[in-house]
């Protein structure tokens, strides 16, 4: 199972992003091996919203009707930030008050480490921090 960040959505749908071609290697990578992928309700937001203000509504659309058929043909799976992720993401974001972390970050490391996830398809070094590889 791969971790699936807000950065690679958006490499992914932004062609004038600087890592559009990376981001695209990566998940036909995935692609062939068959990976499943994982998100948060908390990184769909905000990609979402990343993308409605970078870019247009249309191209937010475009991504929610993505999503819909990852979900529908099985190859991601989106999990709904409930309280007992929210109070371990709220630890670590208490934890590195040096550290920009974003509280969405903090999610998904949570995440991450109940789930025994060891990599990410990510373009943020955070993830490292954590102990999780990055896919690039």
């Amino acid at each position: 199972m791969i971790f699936v960040d807000t950065g690679a959505w958006i490499a992914l749908l932004n062609k004038k992003d600087q890592y559009h071609l990376d981001a695209v290697n990566v998940l036909e990578g995935l692609h062939q091996q068959q990976m499943r992928l994982l998100t948060t309700d908390y990184v769909i937001d905000e990609t979402v919203t990343r993308i409605r203000y970078d870019t247009n509504h249309s191209l937010a659309v475009l991504f929610l009707n993505r999503i819909d058929l990852l979900i529908e043909t099985e190859i991601l799976t989106v999990v709904q930030i409930d309280e007992t992720v929210f109070t371990a993401a709220k630890m670590l974001f208490l934890q590195y008050d040096s550290v920009r972390l974003s509280f969405t970050d903090c999610t998904s490391f949570a995440i991450c480490s109940m789930k025994s996830i060891t990599k990410a398809f990510a373009f943020d070094r955070h993830f490292q921090m954590m102990g999780i590889d990055l896919l690039q």
